[in-house]
């Protein structure tokens, strides 16, 4: 690589993670290039081809691995089960890698795969999306701003009503397959409450299968303690007739509450791509800042949304890869919130609260 040219990126798996999200982010980021997309599905590999003329098609991971001298990054937007057994290969084949979540199934892996990398001297970053959605972005800035005083309580609710189950791996009850939900949207929910509020000291939840036909946790609700103190509740669910805030945030001076999902995903699937007003939210989405009132009936002030920029992920990492910044999200992060995902399923077996 010479400078000035941009890095070039293997990207394994095309399915949702790597057609809605990996693949658009990358190809809109300065200094990456999107070289090689690996699928053997041939519907796939024709999609790919007529949405990135110039991409290069694999069919299977070792072909990268192969001709590793010819990339500067592999993307993993395989299955989860395939995230471990990936990553290590591209991190033994001289590749810095980035990971979707969950990174693996246990904190153990995860810390493996990261002393890996320390070893190999190479960049292992995880795909934490939401930590640039508007709505969290906004959250960050008010708490930073002491706006809210100090925070005792957090609410964070990623609902959805899907009443019969879609299948597919994400559904499966093969443990080997990392599906459900604690382990799909809990990895959203349980790492923005770690960023914002700090380690976990204690975990309680509540995992249940709802839906008829469904073979893995459908409405799951997961209570942490933060060292800080603050308590996190924190709601995913395919079984929600009624859906609630996305956010309340309640502290010593004010709470903020606010409704609606991030419109970024939704933008991504409709084939739109990243470019001026990006992630912009229209003021009747805006959330409400205040104390004693319910948001409902007017009260409280509106707070504008700040936009979502899921390209700052990606903007990160190409950073990271020349030397100009941090890794966005580490490994060890992932690990931290695979710990608590992996309490919880202790906790909503046995019935019990686990300390971390």
């Amino acid at each position: 690589m010479t400078a000035g040219t941009p890095l070039r990126v293997g990207l394994v798996g095309y399915g949702l993670a790597g057609s809605v999200f990996h693949a658009p982010l990358i190809a809109a980021t300065e200094g990456l290039a999107l070289d090689t997309v690996v699928t053997s599905h041939p519907e796939r590999q024709e999609q790919a081809r007529a949405e990135f003329p110039d991409v290069r098609l694999a069919t299977a991971p070792d072909e990268l691995f192969d001709r590793a001298d010819e990339l500067d990054l592999i993307v993993i937007a395989s299955p989860n089960k395939t995230h471990v057994p990936l990553a290590t290969a591209a991190l033994k084949a001289g590749l810095p890698v980035v990971v979707d979540k969950p990174i693996a199934g246990t904190a153990a892996e995860a810390r493996g795969l990261a002393a890996l990398a320390e070893e190999r001297g190479l960049l292992l970053s995880v795909f934490q999306n939401r930590r640039w959605d508007n709505d969290f972005l906004t959250v960050r800035r008010l708490i930073s701003h002491g706006e809210l005083g100090d925070v005792w309580r957090f609410e964070s609710r990623f609902e959805r009503w899907r009443p019969q189950p879609k299948g597919g791996w994400r559904e499966s009850g093969d443990p080997a397959e990392i599906g459900g939900l604690l382990y799909d949207l809990g990895s959203h929910v349980v790492d923005q409450a770690l960023v914002l509020f700090g380690p976990a000291t204690q975990v309680y939840a509540e995992t249940d299968i709802r839906r008829p036909g469904a073979e893995t946790d459908d409405d799951t609700f997961i209570a942490v303690t933060h060292t800080s103190g603050v308590r996190s509740h924190l709601y995913v669910s395919a079984t929600t007739a009624q859906l609630g805030p996305r956010f309340r945030v309640l502290g010593s001076r004010a709470g903020y509450v606010k409704y609606g999902l991030d419109p970024q995903e939704a933008a991504l699937r409709e084939g739109l791509r990243p470019g001026p007003q990006w992630g912009a939210e229209p003021e009747p989405l805006w959330g409400r800042l205040g104390s004693g009132q319910s948001p409902l009936t007017g009260g409280g002030d509106p707070v504008p949304t700040l936009p979502g920029d899921y390209p700052a992920y990606y903007a990160a990492v190409a950073a990271a890869l020349t030397g100009a910044g941090p890794n966005p999200v580490t490994a060890l992060e992932a690990a931290a919130a695979l710990d608590v995902l992996e309490a919880a399923r202790r906790s909503a077996r046995d019935g019990v609260a686990v300390n971390l």
